[in-house]
């Protein structure tokens, strides 16, 4: 659209009519022929310096951090001008994972007997005659697995 503008301009036509006919201020026109203001080349400069913190943290700061360590590197900004740019540039910080408690001992149930003493060796005349296995919990799919083949009791 500007570029047409510009050429009306070449030919000695009226900008004012133009932009009226593609409906967009002068002032936008004439902007864009100013090339960016220096607020945006500076955002351009503190992005690619909130970049580099953020690949050094490997992606684990958040805009606070990230303001901080360019606080101490001597880069004065603000943390909300920072968190824009981050925001603009889509980084963020990842979150620590969450603790995920997955068995709740209960007190008062009774302890089980362990009904092999502890002998997990496996000899050759007495296939199935024990199985054991483990129980784990996945957090990306959320359920309970049982990777080791079955459950964890003795036979």
């Amino acid at each position: 659209m500007y570029p047409f503008i510009e050429a009306e301009k070449a030919q000695q036509h009226s900008v004012k009519r133009a932009c009226e006919l593609l409906k967009v201020s002068r002032a936008a026109f004439y902007q864009h022929l100013s090339g960016p203001s220096a607020r945006d080349r500076a955002d351009a400069e503190l992005a690619a310096e909130i970049r580099t913190v953020h690949q050094e943290s490997k992606g684990r700061y958040g805009a606070p951090r990230v303001h901080a360590q360019l606080a101490r590197g001597g880069l004065l900004h603000g943390r909300k001008r920072v968190a824009r740019i981050m925001r603009a540039s889509g980084l963020r910080g990842r979150a620590a994972k969450r603790w995920k408690r997955t068995t709740i001992a209960d007190p008062a149930a009774a302890a089980r007997a362990d009904k092999i003493r502890r002998d997990f060796t496996a000899d050759a005349g007495s296939l199935n005659a024990r199985w054991c296995g483990d129980i784990t919990y996945s957090a990306q799919a959320g359920v309970m697995c049982s990777p080791g083949g079955g459950p964890r009791v003795a036979w």
